[in-house]
C-alpha cells in the first residue's frame, strides 16, 4: 500500500479536517442522480460509506470525498474519471487480488455510478 504524508500548517489542517467532516454534495445533474440510485440499490453500500446517504458500509473505503484524493486503490492509479470507471468495472486491472469484486453493472449503470462518484468532492 502506498502511503503519502502531507504536511500542512495547523490552520490548513483544521480547514481540511472541517471539510472532511462535511457531507459531500454531488452534482445535481441527471447522470449523478441516477448514479446515486444505482449505488444505493447495489452491493456498493454493503462495503462503502458516503456521508449523507444510506451507504454505511465499513469494509471498503469511505467514498464521501472520493474526488478530493489523488489516487485510487491505495495509490495504484491516478484518480481520474476514466480510471474510476475502469476500477469499478474491473478492479483487478489495477490491483490484482483486489478484495473489491467486479460489480457486473450494465454499461448504463456503470456510466451513471461513475458520474455520481466522480462528483463527490
Amino acid at each position: 500500500m502506498l502511503l503519502r504524508v502531507y504536511v500542512e500548517s495547523r490552520p490548513d489542517f483544521d480547514r481540511w479536517m472541517h471539510a472532511q467532516a462535511q457531507v459531500a454534495v454531488a452534482r445535481a445533474d441527471e447522470a449523478s442522480a441516477e448514479g446515486r440510485k444505482v449505488f444505493e440499490r447495489t452491493a456498493c453500500i454493503n462495503c462503502h460509506t458516503v456521508a449523507g446517504t444510506v451507504a454505511s458500509g465499513r469494509f471498503g473505503p469511505d467514498l464521501t470525498h472520493l474526488m478530493s484524493r489523488e489516487t485510487l486503490g491505495s495509490g495504484v492509479a491516478p484518480n481520474t474519471p476514466e480510471n474510476l470507471r475502469l476500477w469499478i468495472q474491473r478492479p483487478d486491472t489495477f490491483k490484482p487480488g483486489s478484495l473489491m469484486p467486479p460489480m457486473g453493472l450494465t454499461d448504463k449503470e456503470l456510466e451513471a455510478v461513475s458520474a455520481y462518484l466522480a462528483s463527490l468532492r
